[in-house]
């Protein structure tokens, strides 16, 4: 028998797929690891390997980040992607996931998909949105082939996640990505794109991983507490300690520097509408609930 670490690129049921330097390891976890810590993709393990080349995950190594829903651990860049058109941008689940990828130490990264269907200067004012605030963005047509390469800059060497709404084309990026035909649903009468896809999965690629799962665009704010919100909006981070009032919620105090750079056009109406109604929910959150 022998050992070596490697990392989950996939779970089926009670099996997991180990990446190792040995090559790729069915695993199953050992019964005692399963009751402290449930293996996730993406999770560094240790496993002893039998010879007939299965495998048994031994230990699970300290993780940098997990998401819950869906469950995957360790995530470097979150690839917001959103289509200009057909369906229509949600800029308020964008920012949302933004939040959240920041609340677990994820650098968000925002692509602009379908900029065939739109002028070159609404595609722009898009990704203009999210330069403004501090983050990296950009636009592709997966259609045309356009803007590819900035995708596989981002993988060398990190696990990029896809989110967004369905329909936006994730699917189709991450074919001409990864070389993988992958699943594609039609977009509906409503734009609502069918997921077509199973498990969680990392796909290497360009040096790295790519993730290819159903799931994120239900992707909850999770373990935000409202008073700490203001952290994940750089925009608005910087602005900290500038208010009037000590503990500005930046909601409605007189004095508040961040209305002020509102106003000013300072900071995008769109981005600041999301960090309300965000705020708003999360304040009415107890403590009770978020532990629950």
């Amino acid at each position: 028998m022998m050992t070596a670490e490697g990392k989950i690129i996939k779970g089926v049921g009670g099996s997991y797929y180990v990446s190792t330097e040995n090559g790729l390891v069915e695993c199953s976890a050992r019964g005692r690891l399963r009751r402290e810590l449930v293996p996730m993709v993406g999770d560094m393990v240790s496993v002893s390997i039998d010879k007939d080349g299965t495998g048994s995950i031994d230990r699970i190594l300290p993780r940098r980040n997990f998401l819950v829903r869906p469950s995957v651990a360790n995530i470097d860049i979150l690839l917001l992607v959103c289509a200009a058109a057909s369906p229509e941008p949600d800029l308020t689940l964008t920012d949302k996931l933004l939040a959240t990828a920041a609340s677990k130490n994820i650098e968000g990264v925002v692509c602009v998909n379908k900029t065939d269907l739109v002028s070159d200067e609404n595609a722009e004012m898009l990704v203009s949105i999210y330069r403004g605030a501090g983050y990296r963005a950009f636009t592709v047509c997966a259609r045309e082939g356009k803007g590819i390469p900035q995708i596989t800059e981002l993988i060398d060497k990190k696990t990029v996640a896809f989110a967004g709404l369905s329909g936006v084309g994730k699917s189709s990026l991450l074919s001409l990505v990864t070389g993988r035909q992958l699943t594609v649903g039609d977009v509906s009468r409503i734009e609502r794109g069918r997921h077509t896809t199973r498990h969680v999965e990392l796909i290497p690629a360009h040096g790295g991983y790519v993730l290819d799962t159903p799931g994120f665009s239900r992707l909850e704010v999770e373990g935000i507490k409202a008073q700490e919100l203001r952290l994940f909006f750089p925009e608005i981070a910087k602005y900290e300690g500038q208010c009037r009032f000590r503990g500005c919620t930046h909601t409605a105090e007189p004095n508040c520097a961040v209305i002020a750079a509102l106003e000013k056009g300072d900071i995008a109406k769109s981005r600041y509408a999301s960090y309300k109604q965000m705020y708003e929910i999360l304040k009415n959150i107890k403590d009770w609930e978020e532990n629950k």
